[in-house]
């Protein structure tokens, strides 16, 4: 008997999944990242490019029941999946896995909701198909072994759309047979570069991958086809995007390891790549530590893993998104703000004397350290920061993982303001309005109907 393929593992595991198989401390998990995705899509949603996304996807006349952050009109789920997942990741502000290195929320949480609304499905079920979207693209992510993220393919964009398809899939109710051919289809025509960053491409792109989700479930549902064996065929994904690695393991292990509680999903507490918010921590950290003053600042060396250097790439950053991805940017901000807020992703900013002088005297490196058995394992994004005061020795410090991730989470209280600062920001609600919908993503596993879920802002 032929064993069967990894898209037959994760067909197998979504049609047989039940509401009552989702360990309460995973969908507690679940409905932070929900409401943060929320959050940060309708801060996202003011964004030139969340702007461009809603013009293309009127354009095109797609009409439906599903909503869209940031105006009044609905949507088919494929270009509501498309706006909405945009302006999820159009800030850079959504959460992150290491299981695969990838954006997970921003791209799946828009299809999820998209589908939910068309199906007119409780709060539950949209609820766990987040979760099915999220643990099976975190188990596809962790059977790359990293290996598609270091060759520079962007997983949000190769992986994206299996977990979009497969949240889309179950709330579909689609079989065993239908759903295999909806990954199949996900899979084949996936793809993604890190050329991306610091351009609109990168939320366009997640925005993508979110509707490719969802019309590669709706394409199955209606009876096509879709290849069975994306994963393992010569020509499939493994041998082309991972060099022939893929540890099927991981794909055996859903449902018994919960990738939303490990390795966790990291929620951002500022703006910015995750890759630069360790080295922020520790820079933060030693300034307190050691009383220095900003101004006293002569250098700052940044000693990071080798994904951080290659993923912070604007040492000299003029736009919002280049900002982003810069590391001297990113310690300068918030050394001299106290943090990095969305207000400060602006012109104005980054012009300012104070910030250009501060940066210019920040480096990043890759040191030995990094390459010591496990320690890029035991810290993805970490990093050692030095700091040279004037009339002062060096001192350092070293973060491991920044604030907000799965090892060191934020606090309730901390999510949830940003949350409402992130609504405020979308210029979307009063502070009843945002309250009240915080309330019922709060408890969204008791919403009987998603229909007007976000309509109340």
């Amino acid at each position: 008997m032929t064993p069967p393929t990894a898209i037959e593992r994760l067909a197998d595991w979504i049609c047989g999944l039940q509401h009552s198989d989702i360990p309460a401390s995973v969908r507690t998990i679940a409905t932070n990242c929900l409401l943060d995705t929320i959050g940060v899509a309708f801060a996202g949603s003011a964004t030139a490019v969340a702007r461009t996304a809603r013009a293309v996807a009127m354009d095109a006349g797609s009409r439906g029941d599903a909503a869209i952050v940031g105006g009044p009109h609905l949507f088919s789920a494929p270009a509501a999946a498309f706006v909405n997942g945009a302006a999820a990741h159009a800030l850079d502000f959504d959460d992150n896995c290491y299981a695969g290195f990838v954006h997970g929320s921003a791209v799946i949480a828009p299809a999820a909701i998209a589908v939910a609304q068309k199906r007119n499905a409780s709060g539950s079920d949209l609820l766990t198909a987040f979760i099915v979207g999220s643990e099976c693209e975190y188990a596809v992510g962790a059977a790359t072994n990293s290996i598609l993220y270091d060759q520079g393919w962007w997983t949000t964009g190769v992986l994206g759309p299996v977990g979009a398809c497969a949240a889309a899939a179950w709330l579909l109710k689609l079989d065993r047979k239908q759903t295999a051919s909806a990954l199949g289809l996900a899979v084949a025509g996936t793809g993604g570069l890190k050329a991306c960053f610091g351009t609109d491409a990168k939320p366009l792109m997640a925005g993508r991958a979110a509707e490719a989700g969802v019309v590669a479930a709706l394409l199955a549902a209606q009876g096509a086809s879709g290849p069975h064996d994306a994963f393992e065929h010569w020509n499939g994904f493994t041998g082309l995007f991972n060099h022939g690695e893929f540890n099927v393991a991981m794909i055996a292990q859903l449902g018994s390891n919960w990738f939303m509680e490990s390795p966790g999903v990291d929620l951002k507490r500022i703006p910015l790549c995750l890759s630069s918010h360790a080295a922020v921590d520790a820079a933060m950290a030693i300034v307190a530590r050691y009383g220095i003053h900003v101004d006293e600042i002569e250098e700052i060396i940044c000693d990071v893993p080798q994904i951080v250097f290659a993923n912070l790439i604007y040492n000299k950053p003029a736009t919002r998104q280049e900002a982003q991805f810069s590391m001297p940017f990113a310690v300068a901000a918030s050394l001299l703000y106290g943090t990095v807020e969305l207000a400060h992703l602006d012109g104005a900013v980054l012009q300012e004397p104070r910030v250009i002088a501060l940066m210019q005297s920040i480096t990043m490196t890759v040191g030995p350290r990094w390459s010591q058995a496990g320690a890029c394992e035991a810290a993805p994004e970490g990093a050692n920061v030095q700091i040279r005061a004037a009339g002062r020795d060096w001192v350092e410090g070293f973060q491991a993982y920044a604030r907000g991730a799965a090892q060191c989470p934020m606090r309730q209280e901390e999510i949830e303001n940003k949350f409402l600062t992130c609504i405020e920001a979308g210029n979307r609600a009063g502070g009843s309005n945002a309250a009240l919908l915080l309330s019922r993503l709060k408890s969204i596993d008791m919403l009987p109907s998603v229909r007007d879920l976000l309509t109340t802002v």
